[in-house]
Parts: C-alpha cells; structure tokens; sequence
C-alpha cells in the first residue's frame, strides 16, 4: 500500500487524519501500528501525532498555533510519550512470556518489570497501577486452560463434531443438554468481613462445614434440571439423572454432552445407553476443556450466590439456600440463556 506524503496534504486533510487516528486509538484501542494502516500513514507520523497533538487523548487534533493545547502525550509523566505507547501496546498485544519475562499474566509486578526493562526506570507499584487504570485495564480472574488440553482437538469439536450434533438434533427433534457436576462446599474460605486494620475478626465455626454435591443440565433455551447429593456422583446417581432427563423430555430424544469424567464412561453407564439408544445419546467434549461446556457458568453462578449469603452452618442450610437457587434458575431461564454468551460457549447458541 503506498502511504500519501503527509508534506503534500493539506493542513485540513491532516486535521481529518489525526482526528480518524485519535478515535480508532480513545474508542477502539486501536495500536499505532493498526492506527498507522488504517489511515494509510507511515506509524512514524502516527506516533509523531501522538507527541504533538496529544491522539488519543482528550485534547487530540488540536494544532500547535491554537496556544490551548493540554498538556503533551507523556508531559509531566514518569514515562515518556513513546515510551508508555510501546509498554501499553505490549501489554494489550503479548503477554509476559512471549517478552521473556517471569510472569504468567499482566500483574502490577509484570508491568514494572516490563517498564524496568523498556525506560530503565524503578517505577514505584502504585504509580504502574495509576499507568493501567490511565489505560483503561482493570484486574481480571483469567479463564484457565489447562496444559493437557489439544487445541486440534478442540477446534475439530468446534468446527465439525458440534455441528454435526446440532444438525442431527435438529433431523431427530432431540434436545440438547450440556451436564456437569460440582461440589458445593462452604467454608472459612468464603467469608470476609471488615476490621480495623491490625485486628483481624474471629469467626466461631464448627470442625466440620457442611457441603453438598450436585449434578446439574442445562439447555440454551434456558432449562435446566439437578438433583443433589451428599457425597459423590457415582454410576447409579448418573444413571438415575439421565433417566430423569428421558422422563422429563416428554418423548423428545435427548442429546447429552459430557465432560470425561470417569463415570461418565464407565461400563455400567455405557450398557445403560446402549439399552436406550433410541430415547438417549450421549457425546464427550475434547478432554480438558470444561471452559466448552456451558453448565460450567451455571456452577459458577450458584457458588458467587451461596457466597454473597450468610454462612450455612449445617448441611441442611447450604442444601436449602443451592436448592432454593436452582429453581429460581428454572424459573428465569433467561439468566440461564445468558451463560451461552460466555465467549468460550457461543458456539453453543
């Protein structure tokens, strides 16, 4: 692509320019070098915006006759103007490790070194938090994906299985359900409280908190079915869950995706849909991959709930309030309808 000659332009081409740059980088975050492709400039006059006219910040496109200009990108700061667009850009586009550096993820400590290692500046942990918050990066809980997963193999599940799933689904008039199980436990660990600094608050507790285990289905329509236990989820509570799912699909057939759980797979579990191949079909996600089964979102759901309550201090407390949950759950299946638009499960939709 050939890039004009800024020296030809005129000065109101130049101004419709950097006012195009200064919004693709304050309203879409938009790099210098995407900024510079976009506009069809070299990244040199980009970034020579950036020092002059302030792109990107909220005195962009100003000229330097006007004499009301803010104050220069980096004026004033620990970092100078180009040095803080390349950290930002790094911080947005890479993460720590692909830069050599200790960390798995973008924390303050991350950043400081990064600054440490680009402007040979000790830069202060609380002034690397003002830069992020400046930047518009808040602190995030990462979605995790473990080590053992096979991207090709979640990819042919994303491109070829799934859909091959759906279309017969849609053929047979099956239902589809993604299903999981979860232990919900309440302990010490999810209680806080304020005090005085230095005087940390005592919680009387008993030895032993209560917990429950529960398997849980859901549709993207919004349906969702559970049952609770007390202890774990083995072949004859499986077993009894999926019959139940037969019974409540009121003659539809219904599809079953699972995670590799290894009762999922145990012989018993396998004899039991084979006997039943016409009411029920199960189908196993790629191993590793719980991020891909949108029951996930809804056990997710449930324990922010349970912790935002008062501690249940008997089994009985805590199988009440996960119960009482759950069929608000049924009854807005919109809330449930809304865990399909977790990135990881749109697919789903």
């Amino acid at each position: 692509m050939n890039k004009p000659d800024g020296r030809k332009l005129s000065d109101e081409s130049l101004r419709l320019l950097r006012v195009q740059a200064d919004r693709l980088r304050r309203e879409q975050g938009k790099t210098w070098r995407e900024i510079a492709e976009i506009v069809g400039v070299h990244i040199g006059t980009v970034i020579s915006w950036a020092r002059r006219f302030n792109v990107g910040s909220a005195h962009a496109a100003a000229t330097p006759e006007s004499g009301k200009r803010g104050r220069r990108f980096g004026e004033g700061r620990s970092l100078s103007g180009v040095d803080e667009m390349y950290v930002r850009d790094q911080v947005v586009g890479r993460n720590p490790d692909q830069l050599q550096l200790p960390f798995a993820l973008w924390s303050r400590r991350a950043v400081q070194a990064l600054i440490q290692e680009v402007a040979k500046i000790e830069m202060p942990i609380r002034t690397v938090g003002e830069y992020l918050r400046r930047w518009g990066m808040t602190p995030q809980r990462p979605m995790k994906r473990a080590l053992e997963q096979r991207p090709a193999d979640v990819e042919r599940w994303l491109a070829t299985e799934y859909p091959r799933i759906q279309a017969r689904a849609k053929a047979e008039n099956a239902e589809i359900y993604w299903a999981d199980e979860t232990a919900v436990k309440q302990d010490t660990a999810w209680v806080r409280g304020y005090a005085p600094a230095g005087k940390t608050p005592v919680l009387p507790h008993t030895a032993r908190w209560s917990h429950v285990t529960m398997i849980s289905a859901v549709t993207n329509q919004g349906l969702v079915r559970f049952a609770f236990h007390q202890g774990a989820i083995n072949t004859d509570r499986f077993i009894d869950f999926m019959d139940r799912l037969i019974r409540e699909a009121e003659g539809r057939k219904v599809f079953l995706i699972l995670d590799n759980l290894r009762v999922h797979h145990a012989g018993q579990v396998k004899e039991w849909l084979a006997e039943r191949g016409e009411a029920i079909e199960a189908f196993y996600l790629p191993s590793y991959t719980p991020e891909a089964n949108p029951d996930e979102y809804l056990n997710r759901d449930l324990k922010t709930v349970l912790r935002s309550q008062e501690p249940k201090r008997t089994t009985h407390d805590l199988w009440s309030a996960a119960r009482t949950f759950m069929e608000f759950l049924q009854r807005t299946p919109g809330r449930v309808r809304a865990y399909f638009n977790h990135p990881s499960v749109r697919y789903a939709r």
